[in-house]
């Protein structure tokens, strides 16, 4: 049975068996969201979390964010117990949720008037985070239109700022939960390339909850496969592609290959009685 290789104590995220119930009703019942969540993750790495609707792929990036406390066991990010929501992180979801009186630039910069130590000196250096907030726009294409408003741009156009909006404050780990679902098969492409091209740059934590099992082998160094309610980890499957993946990776054999095997899996789960597979987690 294949074991995550990453030795806990060098984890930067670390889930040491978690299980959470969401109030106490359920826990004195014994039903819960997830279950035995051991996940050991390195520095840098981009994984993805792939499985069934209803298994708990958000469930388990509420507990990564510390948007929810678990049950039972602990999680360790970068070292440390996580107690609440941690500033570290950046998020992005479905919806790009932008504040539609507020333009692009405004929109972008929203964490650093929320988020310490950047708050504090807002006002003061909020030259020097605009800049900061332009090159990121300039870097996702959206050059000359950080005095736009929400409803001026594309759905495309929202997410390269929602996705913007999550890095503004450098973050250590980006959370993304469904972040292109909503999105033609062409922007979700495009932006697909546009996040490999900045997480190779800043090298950053990913972890991505998708539906969309090619989006998750072309972005990520490992995809995990969440079993049906009560969520467990139950694959571990490793990108053994190169990292500097374009778009052309996507029609080779190879790609298809990992595609279907995973697809395989999630089919398997589906059943009423999954048979474990060699690659199956405890």
């Amino acid at each position: 049975m294949a074991q995550n290789a990453v030795e806990a104590g060098s984890a930067f995220i670390d889930f040491q068996d978690v299980w959470l119930a969401y109030n106490a009703e359920l826990l004195a019942q014994q039903q819960f969201a997830v279950e035995a969540i051991n996940l050991q993750v390195r520095a840098g790495e981009f994984i993805a979390i792939v499985g069934p609707s209803g298994c708990g792929k958000s469930t388990f990036m509420k507990l990564t964010t510390g948007l929810r406390m678990p049950s039972r066991g602990r999680i360790l990010i970068d070292g440390q117990p996580v107690t609440g929501p941690l500033k570290i992180s950046g998020m992005a979801f479905q919806a790009p949720s932008l504040l539609p009186w507020r333009t692009t630039l405004d929109n972008v910069l929203l964490p650093l008037e929320i988020v310490e130590p950047y708050r504090s000196n807002f006002k003061r250096d909020r030259a020097q985070y605009a800049e900061r907030a332009r090159r990121l726009l300039d870097r996702v294409g959206l050059q000359g239109y950080a005095d736009k408003f929400p409803w001026q741009l594309s759905g495309g156009m929202q997410q390269r700022v929602s996705i913007c909006r999550a890095l503004i404050h450098e973050p250590r780990m980006l959370l993304l939960d469904e972040p292109f679902g909503a999105l033609d098969a062409f922007t979700r492409e495009e932006l697909w390339s546009i996040l490999r091209e900045l997480w190779l740059e800043q090298k950053f934590n990913v972890v991505l909850v998708t539906h969309d099992l090619r989006e998750s082998v072309f972005l990520a160094d490992t995809v995990y496969v969440m079993s049906k309610s009560p969520g467990r980890f139950v694959v571990r499957k490793e990108i053994d592609l190169p990292r500097d993946r374009d778009l052309e990776v996507t029609y080779t054999s190879a790609f298809s290959d990992i595609v279907h095997e995973l697809r395989s899996h999630i089919g398997a789960i589906r059943k009423p009685a999954a048979t474990p597979t060699t690659e199956a987690l405890p």
